[in-house]
């Protein structure tokens, strides 16, 4: 396999709001079935999408990068979930001196059960075993996670908890000549997000985007609407963004070329929303790890393609496709089901990082045509910023490890605040 290390060009920018923000969940809503409109945040590719398409008046289709949070040119990143506090978790096939090992049954047909490795002491000073307040972790910290493999116990006083606030906004319809709320259709209540002072979403556009961008801007910062309502935005050019990501991208492609050609242990750390989507029977079935890696254990194993273990979250429900329509010409919207993505900071436990196709790990940064002679959808989720993994070493229990576990020791660190 060829050495990677240079990324296509990508442009960063801010995007900070002047307002609350609103972006619908994936639930079906209608205000006389279902009185609470719930929100997510930070948004998914397909919103920045539409929001670019509105400022540029282009159906272009968009390469993107993220979206992160950003707090004064700094980016941030969803905290690794493989972690209890400070403490990191292990499957138990990777633990040979974990006293459940050989003991623990479990149905070898899922993933291993996580654990906390045996070479950590049994409790933290003050308790913090079951503390986790940080929700995202800075680029200084995640640079050194990838050069590491761990994330040192005071770097977590370096995170933040989520950076937002949620409002809630009800909304009333009376009964003519009467102070009385309608018995249908009369109440319903809609969640907005406040991003803190400071704070803003940070993107990346390709080439062809900033060069569009940049003849509408002449040298200024550009209002965008985004989000339901069409609540105004700054989109602001950020040239250090850039340089930070893609030094995180070549350590990350480096850690995948080593460890692949080794053949070691690795981890995917999983920063955006994943979609892994495969269509059986007729139906699309959503799961929280690519389709192409099989179990390195149990009775469908694979020994080229081998996950150990996951670590992951409730998926996040994105609900944004359209069904395709034979009258290439329509633009209409057809609603299609809801798709299911794997929550950012899911953590991949692999014996190794595998080799699907050419210089690339997984199907979607590079699948062919679809049947019809189409993009493949895969594909288009890949370049509205879905599934971004970055490669971790593994690091293995020894000297190393046993400086780490004397810090959580000595120091009695709980998380940041």
């Amino acid at each position: 396999m060829t050495e990677t290390t240079s990324s296509p060009q990508f442009y960063w920018y801010t995007i900070t709001p002047l307002d609350v923000l609103m972006f619908r969940d994936a639930k079906p809503f209608t205000p006389g079935e279902r009185a609470w409109a719930g929100s997510t945040f930070p948004p998914n590719g397909h919103t920045i999408s539409g929001a670019l398409r509105g400022l540029l008046s282009s159906r272009d289709s968009f390469k993107i990068k993220g979206p992160f949070l950003c707090h004064g040119q700094t980016l941030y990143f969803p905290r690794p979930l493989n972690h209890v506090g400070v403490k990191p978790l292990l499957p138990l096939v990777w633990d040979d001196h974990h006293p459940l090992k050989g003991q623990m049954i479990y149905d070898e047909g899922k993933p291993c059960p996580l654990v906390k490795p045996s070479w950590l002491p049994d409790k933290l000073e003050p308790d913090e075993d079951g503390k986790q307040s940080v929700d995202y972790l800075p680029w200084e910290v995640i640079n050194s996670y990838l050069q590491h493999g761990q994330i040192e116990p005071e770097a977590w006083q370096k995170g933040v908890p989520q950076p937002w606030t949620v409002e809630t906004r009800s909304h009333n319809a009376l009964e003519p000549g009467t102070r009385q709320v309608k018995e249908a259709d009369g109440y319903f209540v809609e969640k907005a997000i406040r991003l803190k002072q400071g704070w803003s979403l940070a993107i990346g556009l390709d080439a062809e985007t900033e060069s569009t961008i940049q003849e509408q801007a002449k040298g200024r910062a550009l209002i965008m609407r985004l989000g339901g309502e069409g609540h105004r935005v700054i989109l602001e050019r950020c040239e250090v963004l850039g340089q930070r990501w893609q030094e995180l991208y070549e350590k990350s492609q480096q850690n995948f070329s080593h460890r692949h050609q080794a053949q070691q242990r690795s981890l995917a750390y999983l920063v955006t929303p994943g979609v892994f989507e495969r269509e059986t029977k007729g139906k699309a079935m959503c799961r929280a790890w690519p389709w192409e890696w099989k179990l390195a254990h149990g009775v469908n194993s694979s020994p080229m393609v081998g996950l150990v273990s996951v670590a992951t979250d409730k998926p996040v429900a994105i609900s944004c496709r359209l069904r395709a329509s034979k009258d290439h010409n329509r633009h209409d919207s057809i609603p299609a089901p809801q798709v299911f993505a794997a929550a950012p900071g899911s953590v991949y436990y692999l014996d190794f990082p595998p080799k699907i196709r050419g210089d690339y790990p997984l199907f979607q940064d590079d699948p062919p045509l679809s049947r019809t002679g189409e993009p493949h959808k895969a594909g288009i989720w890949r370049k509205l910023g879905y599934s971004e993994m970055l490669w971790l070493p593994f690091t293995e229990p020894g000297d190393e490890n046993r400086g780490y576990t004397n810090k959580i020791r000595l120091r009695g660190l709980g998380v940041g605040t």
